[in-house]
């Protein structure tokens, strides 16, 4: 399994931006696709993810609830991660994940993630 994120770069708050996670290699349609971030300095945090199980639910951490989307193309396609709103508390590493069969208490859990992509910069200025 093959993870590639992409998209970040340097904006002002306020800007948008969206990231992509393309992957390839997965073999089932019961996934969690996800993002993670992590801030100079502190740990990695979950972000939005969506899961696939039967349909699919996405969830989000609170702290980007209403400015953050997470949508895929479909269990097996590109994540992605429209940002809206962007606050220079959003400066981060983002990295995507994909995990198997999750339930649901355990999408926001960075240690039940197999799969990761490699990390793409997201600077926001004030």
């Amino acid at each position: 399994v093959q993870l590639q994120a992409s998209g970040g770069g340097l904006v002002q708050a306020g800007d948008s931006l969206r990231l992509s996670c393309a992957t390839s290699g997965l073999t089932s349609r019961q996934v969690t696709l996800a993002w993670f971030r992590q801030a100079p300095g502190k740990e990695l945090e979950f972000v939005a993810g969506i899961r696939y199980s039967g349909g699919s639910t996405t969830y989000y951490a609170d702290s980007v609830k209403g400015r953050f989307t997470v949508s895929s193309t479909n269990t097996r396609g590109t994540v992605y991660l429209q940002m809206n709103s962007l606050k220079p508390e959003d400066t981060a590493v983002y990295y995507c994940a994909a995990a198997y069969r999750l339930i649901t208490s355990s999408v926001r859990d960075r240690g039940r993630y197999d799969y990761w992509g490699q990390g793409t910069l997201v600077t926001v200025s004030s």
